[in-house]
């Protein structure tokens, strides 16, 4: 319970992030713990709200378990765990009908026919050989979002921490070697600009991807890597963080922050355009449109290369207005405000970092290498993915996940003890900064690289040049933070580099191009596929141990 006066919070679960992974979790376990939720924003913040396309599940009588599998571990390159993928998709349709319960409100299918359709609406996205994407029209995360959040505020086992960034995990090593248990977190209150400690018997690592690292991107400005660098800092195994994907269609618009355009845009009959009207992924791809967005991602890439183009079109304006209308609402209104009518012209877009594929490593019931430590959720690395994951199976992935995880955490607490008072932070050797310029200027410069060096095509000599500078910046923020108070862009820039670093690092030990890696050095795939699993070396952790 909250000790206000020690500044001390005690729960039996906290769990780091406010998306679909974070807030699912939360109403599964509330019904046998206190939960603490913290959102480093707000609940309506974070990537889940701008998920457009969908959740895939297979639905329809049509389609089978099979074909989704099939699809996923032919979109992963060769490197799916076919076990972990024929766990998540099996559990589709039951994790649906779970959020329904939840009050989720999908789009429902008005031309329902007797030949074993669903009773909502499916469309189809890029590597699917079926319609198996349900959704609420073009905005299926922001409803998911609201709809689980309006259950998680009206639960009273369920505490709601907004603003509240967290710096690193608290990690003890009592039992030995091999024996770590993580009992809570250090948390910063934005608002209060002061630091306070979490306790917890069990603690979850929910706060998403990574995207922030690049330039461009098409996630939320709190996408800052956070969960998988304090993973690695408390001693955790981080896999594949080479395969980033670039969502191919974002809009091309200066004050547009790299707007999403849904997947399901082309699984509707959008089409792919050059700045002369030419169509061109056929050239690339016998599904055209409909290709992994690997593939898709790296055709525009070349196409803007090879043209020196800023961007690509993109035109559905051959489908009714009416049509556009009603299955696009979101994206058509959004397009309206910066001057695109997306029903009587194409639209401009180009690819921007999208989701982060790798991340901590852990078992099917989302245990890391650390007792009492899960992760959920895009932080996390499950195997089902891949090199590349397929559209929407990341919401999937998100909800059949936190529902494993709340089935072990509530299997264990009722022999897992209170972890009690713990050290509190200290700041008595650390003084206010005065040179920020320092933290804002290194944001940039990270990111600009990362984009140049580190983006959809690579090279073993771009990769060493951003190795050169991410070991020069992560000095010299390692040095910042030793000696200045911290900061919500301190902590973030903190967490960002690492992150980078783990990204380089994957990509210079892949001397192949497999899925969402691809470098002009080795362009083709390995024989044998293989994960990339980093292994933080003794003496290397930063947790704290007390």
């Amino acid at each position: 319970m909250p000790n206000q006066h020690a500044n001390q919070y005690e729960y039996d679960v906290l769990i780091i992030g406010s998306g679909a992974a974070g807030l699912s979790l939360a109403l599964e376990l509330a019904p046998q713990a206190r939960v603490a939720l913290l959102s480093k924003c707000t609940l309506h913040s974070g990537s889940t709200q701008y998920a457009q396309g969908g959740i895939s599940a297979v639905l329809n009588a049509n389609d089978s378990i099979q074909s989704h599998v099939d699809d996923t571990l032919n979109a992963g390159a060769g490197l799916c765990d076919p076990d972990i993928v024929h766990y998540t998709v099996s559990q589709g349709a039951e994790r649906i009908q779970w959020l329904i319960q939840q009050g989720m409100e999908f789009t429902r299918n008005d031309n329902r026919s007797d030949s074993g359709e669903s009773e909502y609406h499916l469309t189809r996205e890029g590597g699917h050989s079926h319609r198996r994407v349900i959704h609420a029209e073009d905005a299926t995360g922001a409803a998911l979002a609201d709809s689980l959040t309006e259950q998680v505020l009206e639960n009273n086992n369920i505490d709601v921490f907004e603003r509240h960034l967290v710096i690193d995990l608290i990690v003890h090593n009592k039992q030995g070697p091999g024996q770590r248990r993580c009992e809570g977190a250090y948390v910063l209150d934005r608002d209060a600009d002061h630091v306070k400690t979490f306790a917890a018997r069990f603690v979850v690592l929910a706060s998403g991807g990574a995207g922030k690292v690049y330039l461009y991107t098409s996630n939320p400005d709190e996408a800052t890597g956070d969960g998988i660098a304090m993973a690695w800092r408390a001693g955790c195994r981080i896999a594949n963080m080479e395969f980033i994907q670039f969502h191919p269609t974002c809009l091309y618009h200066p004050a547009a922050k790299s707007f999403l355009i849904s997947e399901a845009v082309r699984g509707e009959g959008g089409k792919l355009l050059l700045p002369d009207g030419s169509q061109f992924m056929s050239d690339f791809d016998p599904r055209g449109e409909l290709a992994p967005r690997d593939i898709v991602a790296r055709a525009i890439d070349h196409e803007m290369k090879r043209l020196g183009s800023d961007y690509v079109f993109l035109d559905i304006s051959h489908r009714p207005a009416d049509f556009i209308t009603r299955h696009f609402p979101n994206i058509y209104a959004r397009c309206l405000e910066y001057g695109y009518d997306m029903t009587t012209q194409p639209i401009p877009v180009v690819p921007a970092a999208h989701y982060t594929c790798g991340g901590i490593v852990i078992d099917r019931n989302g245990q890391t290498d650390i007792h009492n430590l899960f992760a959920v959720g895009e932080v996390s690395f499950t195997g089902l993915h891949g090199a590349n994951r397929m559209a929407s199976n990341s919401l999937l992935e998100c909800l059949v996940f936190a529902h494993a995880a709340a089935g072990k955490i509530q299997s264990l607490l009722p022999d897992s003890p209170a972890v009690g008072w713990q050290v509190p932070w200290d700041e008595s050797r650390v003084t206010d900064s005065d040179e920020e310029v320092v933290v804002s200027h290194n944001w940039e410069e990270l990111r600009r690289f990362m984009w140049d060096y580190v983006g959809i095509v690579r090279t073993t000599k771009r990769l060493q040049r951003a190795q050169r500078r991410i070991d020069l910046l992560h000095n010299e923020i390692n040095e910042y933070y030793r000696n200045f108070r911290v900061s919500n862009d301190l902590i973030e820039l903190r967490n960002l580099v690492l992150v980078a670093d783990l990204i380089i690092r994957s990509a210079l030990q892949r001397t192949e191009s497999r899925g969402l890696h691809y470098t002009l050095d080795y362009p083709e795939p390995a024989p044998l596929a293989h994960n990339t699993v980093l292994i933080p070396e003794s003496g290397q952790h930063h947790y704290y141990d007390y």
